[in-house]
């Protein structure tokens, strides 16, 4: 399943967070496929679209950033997939 994922760091949070990233580079786990990572250019948020089938190793990628972001988690469907759903 395909994901959005939205993060949202408050201003008091972007220097630690900056910080933790510069030196992790913030990799996805095993069971988790990044597809692409893009950072707003003030700072304090971005997307990335994943790719799992286990919501565990999602979750465990997001708790290693929830104490300096927040995040919103979208499951979605590429066009075709969601045509199926619309019944075409």
């Amino acid at each position: 399943m395909q994901f959005v994922v939205h993060y949202k760091l408050g201003v008091e949070q972007r220097d630690a967070a900056q910080a933790r990233f510069i030196s992790t580079g913030a990799p996805p786990p095993a069971g988790v496929t990044m597809n692409g990572r893009w950072h707003c250019v003030q700072g304090h948020e971005g997307f990335l679209v994943c790719e799992s089938d286990d919501a565990a190793a999602l979750a465990t990628w997001i708790q290693q950033w929830s104490d300096l972001a927040t995040f919103r988690v979208l499951p979605v469907l590429e066009d075709q997939a969601m045509a199926k759903v619309m019944g075409a």
